[in-house]
């Protein structure tokens, strides 16, 4: 299990937690299972007011506590990440692109691409499919670029509270 930090427009943006709550999401990064009543005990609380304070943080989309798998082990042999260059305004593109199933990641970005999109496919026919046939044909949509995954060597979610 991991707790994931997520979309920063319910949050505003901006970090006003408290250093209780930071050690709270700091315990469930290291382990997503571990028991209210032990992270109370780790930061000084009850357990119902960490289980209270756990329950607003993914209320507020703060984090949400998600299983972590390894695509590969779960049939996904392919992964890639996709710079996206659009006509216009990126926003509907952006939105467009984060209801597709495959897509597990957009960002709006600043730079040689307008968005980062990190796609996780069966095989690279699924992967020609998705990117030929279901993003290039979206509205706003000028170019891509695949970034095709050949190993993952690292990937965490302990930034939370750095």
């Amino acid at each position: 299990m991991a707790t994931v930090a997520r979309d920063s427009k319910k949050t505003g943006g901006s970090s006003s937690l408290d250093a209780v709550s930071l050690a709270i999401i700091e315990q469930l990064q290291e382990d997503g299972r571990r028991p209210y009543a032990a992270i109370g005990k780790a930061v000084g609380l009850s357990e119902a007011a960490v289980r209270q304070r756990v329950q607003k943080l993914q209320e507020q989309g703060v984090m949400q506590i998600v299983a972590v798998t390894d695509p590969l082990t779960v049939g996904f042999m392919r992964q890639a990440m996709l710079g996206v260059t659009v006509d216009g305004d990126v926003e509907p593109v952006a939105d467009a692109l984060a209801e597709i199933d495959e897509v597990d990641y957009v960002v709006i970005a600043a730079g040689s691409f307008d968005l980062l999109v990190e796609i996780v496919c069966h095989d690279d026919d699924h992967l020609l499919e998705l990117i030929n046939k279901r993003i290039r044909t979206l509205p706003g949509v000028r170019s891509t670029e695949s970034f095709v995954y050949l190993k993952l060597r690292k990937q965490t979610y302990t930034w939370g509270t750095r």
